[in-house]
């Protein structure tokens, strides 16, 4: 049976449906089992099909902008 660690481990390929049959049955089993990784697993379920069922939307210049100068300042680079 998979420890919680492990189920942590595959819940992305579970959830994409990339996981092989093996992989499957031992998630579904431990969700079965244990509530905790249930909620984890239903709430990152859930969050996923809102996600995929909204239109793409433009980011604004000034953020885009503040965030392009975020990460050169945390990659050291200045602009």
């Amino acid at each position: 049976m998979l420890s919680c660690k492990d189920f942590l481990g595959w819940l992305n390929d579970y959830l994409d449906e990339t996981a092989d049959d093996q992989v499957k049955a031992q998630v579904k089993e431990h969700i079965t089992n244990c509530p905790n990784c249930w909620v984890v697993y239903d709430t990152t379920k859930k969050t996923l099909q809102v996600y995929k069922g909204m239109e793409p939307r433009e980011v604004p210049e000034t953020l885009r902008n503040r965030l392009m100068e975020a990460l050169l300042k945390k990659c050291g680079k200045t602009g």
